[in-house]
C-alpha cells in the first residue's frame, strides 16, 4: 500500500469555529455539573445508599469500552498487517486517548471526593481490582500516547512494539474492569467469569462502530476523500464483534438461569424488571444487536454507507444500554450478606431500591462527550492526524 500522508486542517473557516463554540458549550457542562455534585453533594443525583453506582459509573465503562476498541483498530495495520486501517491509526489512538481522559473524568467525580485521586497509589491493595485497575489505567494512557508517538515519526518497529503493547493493555484495561463487576460475588448480576471477555467483545464492537461514525463525519466536514470500501470493510468487521457479543450475551444469561439460587435474578433481568427488562430485549438485543447485524450482513445494506451509518449508530446506542444493564439493576435487587442465614432488620429487607438518572447526571454524561469532541476538534487542528485521502488498497481482496 502507498505511504499515507497526514495533513492537519486549515481550521479557520467560520463553520469550525462554530463546531467549537459548540463543542466547547457542550463540553463546560461536565465540569460545571461535576462542581455542582461535589458543591451540593450526591444527594443531588439519582445515587443513594442502596444505589451508589449511578450514571457517571455507566459513562465510565461505556467510555473505557469504546476508547480500547478504538485503540485496537489502531493497532490493525502495524501489528496485524492489515494495511487498509493504516490511513485510521492516527485518529483512532487519539480517540481512544481522548475517550479514557472522558473515562476517567467520569470516575473520579463520582467519588465525591476528587481530592483524594492519588490515595489508591499509595494504598495499593493487590487483591483489589480498584487498585490494579488505577494502574492500568495509566498505564494504558501512557502506552496510547506513546504508540500515537511512533505514528507521528513513522518508525516501524515502534509502531509494531507499541502497538503489541497497546493491544494487550486494551484487553487488560477492559478485562480489569469487567472483573470488577464480574468478582462481585455478593450480587447475582454482577458475578460471572464471562464478563471480563464479554466486555471486550462490546468494547471491539462499539469502538468499530465510533470509528465509522467519526470518520466518515471526519471526512465529510474537511471534503476529503473517503473511499467508502474502507467503511463497509469495517461494517463487516462490526458484526463479526457483534456476533460473539450475542455469544456472550446468551452463555452468559443460560448460566446464570440454570443455577437455582439465581432464579430471581435472572427472571428480573430478562422477565419482569420494568425498564430493565424493556432496556435488555429493546435497547441492547434487538436495537443494538439484532438489527444492526441483519443490516451489515445483508448484501445490500451492508453496502449501503447510510444503513452502515445506522447500523453503527444503533450499536453505540445498544452497548450504552448495555452497560447501564450491567451496573444498575444489581443494585437496585435486595442485597441478600448471608445467603445460609436468615437475616432480618428494619431496614429495606426485601425491597428494590430504585434508581433514576437526574438531570444533573444527564449533563455530566452529555458533557462527557463534548469534552471528547471538542479535543479531537483540537487535535486535527494542531496535529497531522487526518490522511489527505483514504483510499481502499488494490491489494486487499
Amino acid at each position: 500500500m502507498a505511504n499515507v500522508r497526514f495533513r492537519r486542517i486549515e481550521g479557520n473557516s467560520a463553520q469550525y469555529y462554530m463546531f467549537m463554540a459548540v463543542a466547547g458549550a457542550v463540553a463546560a457542562m461536565a465540569p460545571l455539573s461535576a462542581l455542582y455534585m461535589f458543591v451540593n453533594g450526591h444527594h443531588v443525583t439519582g445515587m443513594t445508599n442502596q444505589v451508589p453506582w449511578g450514571m457517571p459509573i455507566v459513562m465510565a465503562i461505556y467510555l473505557i469500552g469504546a476508547s480500547a476498541g478504538s485503540l485496537v483498530l489502531s493497532a490493525m495495520s502495524s501489528v496485524f498487517g492489515k494495511t487498509e486501517y493504516q490511513p485510521f491509526a492516527r485518529i483512532a489512538a487519539l480517540l481512544a486517548i481522548l475517550l479514557i481522559v472522558a473515562a476517567l473524568m467520569a470516575i473520579i467525580m463520582d467519588w465525591g471526593r476528587p481530592d483524594r485521586i492519588l490515595v489508591p497509589f499509595f494504598h495499593f491493595q493487590p487483591r483489589s481490582m480498584f487498585s490494579l485497575n488505577a494502574i492500568l489505567y495509566n498505564s494504558y494512557m501512557l502506552v496510547g500516547f506513546l504508540y500515537l508517538l511512533a505514528q507521528f515519526k513513522e518508525s516501524k518497529f515502534w509502531k509494531k512494539a507499541l502497538g503489541i503493547a497497546a493491544v494487550f493493555i486494551a484487553v487488560g484495561v477492559h478485562s480489569g474492569t469487567g472483573a470488577i463487576f464480574g468478582f462481585v460475588f455478593v450480587r447475582e448480576l454482577y458475578n460471572s467469569p464471562l464478563l471480563p471477555p464479554s466486555f471486550i467483545a462490546a468494547a471491539l464492537s462499539s469502538g468499530t462502530a465510533l470509528m465509522i461514525l467519526i470518520l466518515y463525519a471526519t471526512f465529510r466536514a474537511t471534503g476529503r476523500l473517503l473511499d467508502e470500501k474502507l467503511l463497509h470493510g469495517m461494517g463487516r468487521l462490526m458484526g463479526v464483534f457483534m456476533l460473539v457479543v450475542i455469544y456472550f450475551l446468551f452463555i452468559e444469561n443460560v448460566t446464570r438461569g440454570y443455577a437455582p439460587k439465581n432464579y430471581e435474578a435472572a427472571s428480573f433481568l430478562l422477565l419482569h424488571g420494568g425498564k430493565y427488562t424493556a432496556m435488555f430485549w429493546i435497547g441492547l438485543v434487538l436495537c443494538g444487536l439484532v438489527i444492526p447485524s441483519l443490516i451489515v450482513f445483508n448484501p445490500s445494506t451492508g453496502k449501503s454507507t447510510p444503513w452502515l451509518l445506522f447500523a453503527s449508530a444503533l450499536q453505540l446506542a445498544g452497548v450504552l444500554f448495555e452497560r447501564y444493564i450491567i451496573v444498575i439493576p444489581a443494585q437496585v435487587m435486595p442485597l441478600e450478606l448471608f445467603s445460609d442465614k436468615q437475616v432480618t432488620s428494619v431496614f429495606l429487607d426485601g425491597r428494590y431500591a430504585n434508581y433514576s438518572i437526574s438531570p444533573v447526571e444527564y449533563a455530566y454524561s452529555i458533557g462527557l462527550f463534548g469534552v471528547v469532541i471538542f479535543g479531537f476538534g483540537l487535535a486535527v487542528k494542531f496535529w497531522a492526524m487526518i490522511p489527505e485521502e483514504a483510499r481502499f488498497p488494490e491489494d486487499v481482496k
